[in-house]
């Protein structure tokens, strides 16, 4: 009777290890991709603020190039997650993917432009504004284009 209850017991944890098992890699392709493009969403919005946190200097132009690769390769991700989404979502995704990338690709030209060359410090100081007013444009593309899509 001992040998009875002890494998009663095991047998339902063997069950509940195994369901949970199989409900865990139930998640379907659409619910995966969902998750990378709110990832990559949120890591953008990191990548943003982060931006917007810089004050101009030498040492920020290397950590600004670096930002603008990583939000490079989060659109990216989001990109390879499109074809997996539902329709409605891909639509919705793919459309604020193309305005945001179109902006950054304008706003990092545009930077790469009025830093220019010639004495840095004096770029930097010249270029501040247009470097900042770059900054809130690319800030607001962000919150019109992939803010929006629901993450929840």
């Amino acid at each position: 009777m001992t040998l009875r209850v002890i494998r009663r017991p095991s047998a339902i944890a063997v069950l509940l290890v195994g369901a949970l098992t199989l409900a865990a890699c139930g998640e379907s392709s659409q619910d995966k991709a969902k998750a990378e493009v709110c990832a990559a969403r949120t890591e953008i919005s990191k990548q943003i603020t982060k931006l917007e946190g810089l004050t101009l200097s030498a040492n920020s132009l290397t950590e600004a190039k670096t930002t603008f690769e990583v939000i490079g390769k989060e659109l990216t991700k989001i990109k390879n997650a499109q074809p997996k989404l539902s329709p409605e979502r891909k639509q919705q995704v793919q459309s604020a993917t193309e305005t945001f990338g179109k902006e950054v690709s304008t706003l990092a030209g545009e930077l790469a432009s009025s830093l220019g060359s010639g004495n840095l410090e004096a770029v930097l100081k010249n270029a501040g504004p247009q470097v900042k007013a770059a900054l809130e444009k690319l800030s607001a593309s962000y919150k019109q284009s992939l803010a929006p899509i629901s993450c929840s």
